[in-house]
């Protein structure tokens, strides 16, 4: 499978090895590393090499993840998809402390979400933040994001179990929620392509 995604102002692409390097960066700061479930702290370039050595340009889109390049300043993020315990597929994200603040991660996942909804037949994609992280439920409540219960989840980077909200986000929704969505600022006057596919390429082959 290959995909690229163009939000205007970000590139969601497949994972390089290239990457590594500023992947290792961003990850290695306990204030990104300490939001997520599986990522150890300190994290270092071995890390990060050995998990783009598991990302294969033929994964199905239900374990897909993209890096999130911002044109000019590079590498910023992740964002993408893993199958959960449950059988389900997770979305899950991060990104690098210099970019936070900038509404990025709602764009990338609007785009990542369009994409997912599109290509697979899936009627949900579940989710979740730890407690303390509210600047990730406001993402997510964003973006149609509903909490379903709440558990523990182990995070590496603090070794210890964290208690976690559970979110989901339906199919039913998502397009419910995309009605209402402003049309992205570069959209051509006029045309009849469907805003989704202005918003964004996604090519699948």
């Amino acid at each position: 499978m290959s995909l690229a995604l163009n939000t205007g102002r970000l590139i969601l692409r497949l994972p390089r090895m290239e990457d590594a390097e500023r992947i290792a960066f961003h990850l290695n700061n306990f204030g990104v590393a300490g939001n997520l479930a599986r990522v150890p702290s300190p994290y270092f370039l071995a890390d990060a090499k050995a998990w783009l050595r598991t990302r294969h340009a033929d994964l199905p889109p239900q374990e897909t993840n993209f890096t999130i390049e911002v044109p000019g300043e590079g590498v910023a993020g992740s964002i993408g998809y893993h199958m959960g315990s449950a059988g389900e597929p997770v979305i899950g994200y991060w990104l690098g402390q210099p970019f936070w603040g900038r509404g990025y991660i709602t764009e990338a996942a609007r785009a990542a979400l369009d994409c997912y909804f599109d290509v697979t037949a899936e009627d949900r994609v579940l989710s979740g933040v730890f407690d303390f992280n509210t600047a990730s439920l406001n993402v997510q409540t964003k973006l149609g994001f509903t909490e379903i219960g709440r558990s523990t989840m182990h995070c590496l980077a603090r070794n210890a179990e964290v208690r976690h909200i559970d979110t989901e986000l339906t199919r039913e929704a998502w397009i419910g929620q995309k009605r209402f969505r402003p049309f992205a600022a570069s959209m051509p006057q006029n045309s009849s392509t469907s805003p989704a596919a202005i918003i964004f390429h996604c090519s699948t082959g």
